[in-house]
């Protein structure tokens, strides 16, 4: 089942009124690692059920972010995916936990390319995370629904003091919708991957 989003609240990340990155003294400066528990909702990869490591080595420039909006406005959402393959590679996440087969390599992980961070009117962070996500051999040769749901996005936000907690989407689209000029969501399943007990440390 498709399930369309609105990016009000996952992805306001490449709303136009974003804020510039500015990092709060809760937020170290990057370098930095957070740690999450993920709990997934969705039918996509039931094993994320784990804590998942992620590594920030630099925050996305307020030109990427502009980049990426109009290209996906301008293009869709194949040349989104093609030009956030192009970008730097910010930081790394992956799940050093993970037992068993690995053949999409979960404990090593895999780059991130959108990286971006804004403090939030209460003293909070807000934190965005998009990459291209991994695709197991079977999907990539067999193409079916989920092939076209190639993005991983995950938004964090962490409170003044305490533990942070966030979502992440697994496999989705990016949409635009000209009549209310928003950006939007489409995700392969329903549901999406919470993430609780968010810690953020210096690397």
């Amino acid at each position: 089942m498709r399930v369309r989003v609105p990016l009000a609240a996952a992805l306001v990340v490449l709303s136009a009124t974003a804020l510039m990155p500015t990092v709060a003294a809760q937020i170290p400066q990057p370098p930095i690692v957070l740690r999450a528990f993920a709990v997934n909702m969705t039918n996509v990869a039931p094993g994320l059920n784990n804590v998942f490591e992620i590594t920030v080595n630099n925050w996305s420039t307020a030109a990427l972010r502009q980049r990426l909006i109009t290209t996906m406005v301008d293009k869709g959402n194949d040349a989104l995916v093609d030009e956030m393959r192009k970008a730097p590679v910010n930081g790394r996440i992956r799940i050093p936990g993970w037992t068993g087969p690995d053949p999409q390599n979960y404990r090593l992980g895999w780059d991130l390319r959108y990286t971006w961070h804004e403090a939030l009117p209460d003293g909070g962070d807000r934190i965005v995370i998009g990459t291209d996500r991994l695709m197991s051999m079977w999907e990539i040769t067999n193409r079916p629904r989920s092939y076209d749901y190639p993005l991983m996005f995950m938004e964090i936000h962490m409170p003044k003091t305490g533990k942070g907690e966030g979502r992440m989407a697994v496999a989705t689209q990016v949409t635009f919708d000209k009549k209310t000029n928003t950006i939007g969501l489409e995700q392969y399943s329903a549901g999406a991957v919470r993430l609780n007990e968010i810690t953020v440390e210096k690397k």
